[in-house]
């Protein structure tokens, strides 16, 4: 008020008449389609059912329109019946959620039985393999410490194992062992042929009374009937 009485002495005049409010203070506020500054979410017809909702029939929707299609109306069915789902229907769930839950138990102690019942198996199995693991280790320790002495003999002085020179000499003992373990396989391969030659004259000696001597070519035939 003083602020106004100060003005008033003054003598300071408003000219300025502000537009009406486009909202409408006095009733309610219905947005106009045909304005390009209406929002496009309240034309929609979910604006409208929030109108009819508030105002009724002031609002001047017409409620036909609000009403879910037969689609819709599926939809919405459907939504109840999974959000709110019956009795009888919750009973099968949870039965099946509890059956499902024994079943995945009954799986896991079937597993820890038979897990179990390997384990001396596995145990005797784990000790077996570092036994033998340890086997070779030692015998790669035995023969790397002979490769060293027989090195020490043939250079004359201590050697290291990752000098170039023991290196060759081990490559040069590879070698060797290849050659060794290729002519072993052949002569088995040898001896494997010449015993089957020995077999088959053999059955053809019990068949047609033949004798084959292996490794001549002539055959000294006995009459059955002799």
């Amino acid at each position: 008020m003083a602020a106004l009485g100060s003005r008033l002495q003054l003598g300071s005049v408003r000219y300025y008449n502000a537009k009406p409010f486009w909202r409408q203070l006095g009733g309610f506020y219905r947005p106009d389609p045909n304005n390009p500054r209406t929002p496009p979410w309240q034309l929609t017809a979910a604006y409208e059912l929030k109108l009819f909702g508030r105002y009724g029939a002031a609002s001047g929707v017409d409620p036909s329109r609000l009403w879910p299609t037969p689609e819709q109306l599926q939809q919405i069915e459907a939504d109840e019946r999974e959000r709110f789902p019956s009795l009888k229907e919750m009973q099968m769930a949870l039965d099946k959620k509890e059956q499902e839950a024994e079943a995945k138990k009954r799986q896991r102690e079937e597993l820890i039985a038979a897990k179990m019942a390997k384990m001396p198996q596995m145990i005797a199995a784990w000790k077996q393999e570092k036994k033998q693991r340890k086997i070779k280790e030692r015998e790669e320790k035995e023969r790397r410490q002979l490769l060293l002495a027989e090195a020490r003999e043939r250079f004359g002085y201590n050697i290291q194992q990752y000098s170039p020179e023991f290196q060759e000499m081990v490559q040069e003992r590879e070698k060797a062992r290849r050659k060794e373990l290729k002519a072993l396989k052949k002569q088995q391969r040898e001896e494997a042929v010449a015993r089957k030659e020995m077999e088959r004259a053999a059955l053809l000696q019990d068949k047609e009374g033949e004798v084959v001597v292996p490794g001549t070519s002539q055959q000294v035939i006995e009459s059955v009937g002799s």
